[in-house]
């Protein structure tokens, strides 16, 4: 999970696929933190058809379409559904949902939003990256 300070970082998991390859790529980002909202806060609000951009290390953008949005009881969390492999290139958003209680550890769910890739756009002129340890 990426450092709560800096609320509007996602993180690739980078021991698994990277976005647009074959299998499961897997993002995660806090929906909030304590100085306000974060980077997937209203990602329990996107609804099937929506898309996600993903800048890669190439400056290639690999655009994914949402088929579903679940949210899953963090004690009934479906690991193989969520990380499990897959033939063609899908990816995985993940953040904190639910109840938040911090008598139980804080946000009870996960909210998973599952997309699929539909292109891979050529890099755009000019466009640098402010850090290229948080590309893909």
């Amino acid at each position: 999970m990426p450092d709560p300070a800096e609320r509007n970082l996602a993180g690739w998991y980078r021991e698994g696929v990277a976005p647009g390859s074959p299998g499961t790529a897997i993002v995660v980002a806090h929906v909030d933190t304590p100085t306000g909202p974060a980077a997937f806060a209203g990602l329990d609000t996107l609804a099937a058809g929506a898309t996600v951009d993903v800048r890669r290390a190439d400056r290639t953008v690999a655009a994914f379409r949402i088929y579903a949005i679940e949210e899953y009881e963090k004690s009934d969390f479906p690991s193989a559904r969520v990380y499990g492999p897959t033939k063609d290139a899908q990816l995985r958003l993940l953040t904190c949902g639910g109840d938040y209680d911090p008598t139980a550890g804080g946000y009870q769910s996960n909210v998973v939003a599952f997309a699929r890739l539909v292109s891979v756009r050529p890099a755009e002129p000019g466009v640098a990256g402010e850090n290229g340890s948080h590309d893909s």
